[in-house]
């Protein structure tokens, strides 16, 4: 019995399942409200399967469109129904995302909105969080006023941030040829999004695993399994020190 508990347990961290006979101590239900950045590599999806190996699953979703910012959220422009999600949804946690260049092109409608999105999430009982987003490769000077702007936001509004930009700053100072940008040098590669789905896993559960395995499939509609993502398994480690790292 103990030979076949260990083959399951080793299958499972193969494939990119829950442990064998994992049990969850907390389930947060969270919802991801942003643009092409959340939606790139299925960060949501990506959050919920890590947390699968953490004491806190994460039940995830997304109310996104490409290019949207916070405004065109609260306005519902681009199709979106952010606002009805928040009122609707009994989220736990919602995790905001302005447009990529907001912080460094219009800081005060960032700030003007967190503040409206987080009075508003906090009114139907769930906790604000900020994604504060990483510099474009040609650009890596920005990435401080794009920290200061979100750090600025969080502060004034007291709610939480997740310092994305700064695991990839910390990642590309380990490992300066790294490669966390799609090839448009703005977007996420699928080492970018495992990174930044880490660095959501353990602010939000506050842990992050010692080891997680370097494939990750989902099923779509008709029950079909999809590969989601393969890594090589030191970039696995790399991505998972480098998340420890910053939270020392």
């Amino acid at each position: 019995m103990k030979r076949l508990q260990y083959i399951l347990i080793i299958i499972s961290l193969l494939f990119g399942t829950k442990s064998f006979g994992q049990s969850y101590q907390d389930t947060l239900k969270v919802l991801f409200v942003g643009n092409s950045y959340t939606y790139r590599s299925n960060i949501p999806h990506l959050v919920s399967l890590i947390s699968d190996f953490t004491q806190t699953k994460l039940i995830t979703s997304k109310s996104a469109a490409g290019g949207a910012k916070l405004s065109d959220h609260w306005r519902g422009n681009k199709g979106l129904k952010t606002l009805e999600l928040i009122n609707n949804g009994n989220y736990d946690i919602v995790i905001l995302q302005d447009q990529s260049m907001s912080a460094i092109q219009q800081p005060d409608s960032l700030l003007f909105y967190s503040k409206k999105f987080s009075d508003y999430i906090r009114k139907h009982g769930a906790r604000p969080y900020l994604y504060a987003t990483w510099a474009r490769k040609k650009v890596p000077q920005y990435q401080k006023i794009i920290t200061d702007v979100y750090a600025q936001a969080a502060r004034k509004n007291n709610i939480g941030i997740v310092p994305v930009g700064e695991s990839w700053k910390l990642a590309q100072t380990h490992r300066p040829t790294i490669e966390l940008y799609h090839q448009d040098g703005s977007h996420q590669s699928p080492l970018g999004g495992f990174l930044t789905a880490c660095t959501f896993v353990k602010e939000l559960s506050t842990e992050i695993p010692e080891q997680l395995p370097r494939y990750y499939k989902t099923t779509d509609e008709n029950g079909e399994s999809v590969e989601l993502l393969v890594l090589d398994p030191l970039d696995v480690v790399f991505c998972l020190k480098v998340v420890n790292d910053m939270y020392k």
